[in-house]
């Protein structure tokens, strides 16, 4: 004949239990707060970059450069690529270019819409190899922004930016790339930053 269980016993089981849900929700909320360093290193390990606060981090102010000396004993050359996914017509104006580390350098891009339709792009950029991005320093980027272009509009914007002279000098090339992708529901009028109109520097 089965004894009932007796009301001490149905308390030290109810703490055990009790103790193994705190257990769970503990590991649940470590896994949480682990899924955003899990994603930025996956992004990262694959190429993925949906601009994140690292790459606004590389962006330097005017003020910064004040100190900043120029090697002339070295040159780095900078190549340019530009990716478009979808039918749109991007592209630097130079694929070429070098520079030495300290000295203020601006290329200009253009991206034109030939498509009947407006739409909402938005540039991702990557560097090759990999370490060199910090010392890639852009003052400024058409990248940090959403445009909408309207059918058949072409705009040009500059990519201004400084190698910093730390860079090892075991790296003798870096391979700035962007990619411009649509940006999704933006493109039938929704809000987005207006392309501006850009001259081209004066050489």
């Amino acid at each position: 004949m089965s004894r009932r269980p007796t009301a001490a016993w149905l308390r030290r089981d109810n703490l055990r239990m009790t103790g193994k849900l705190l257990v769970v929700v503990a590991v649940m909320s470590c896994f949480g707060y682990a899924l955003v360093p899990m994603y930025r290193a996956i992004c990262t390990a694959l190429g993925i970059n949906v601009l994140s606060l690292s790459e606004r981090q590389h962006v330097v102010k005017a003020t910064d450069l004040r100190n900043t000396q120029i090697d002339y004993s070295r040159k780095i050359t900078i190549e340019f690529d530009a990716n478009a996914r979808g039918p749109w017509d991007f592209k630097p104006a130079q694929r070429v270019l070098e520079v030495h580390p300290g000295e203020l350098t601006t290329v200009m891009y253009t991206f034109q819409n030939i498509q009947s339709r407006q739409m909402s792009a938005q540039a991702i950029p990557s560097y090759a190899p990999k370490q060199a991005t910090p010392y890639f320093n852009k003052l400024e980027c058409f990248c940090f922004n959403e445009y909408t272009l309207q059918p058949g509009e072409q705009k040009a914007w500059p990519v201004v930016f400084v190698i910093d002279p730390k860079l090892p000098r075991d790296v003798k090339t870096i391979t700035l790339s962007y990619t411009f992708f649509e940006v999704a529901g933006k493109g039938h009028g929704q809000a987005a930053v207006t392309a501006p109109t850009l001259k081209e520097p004066r050489s």
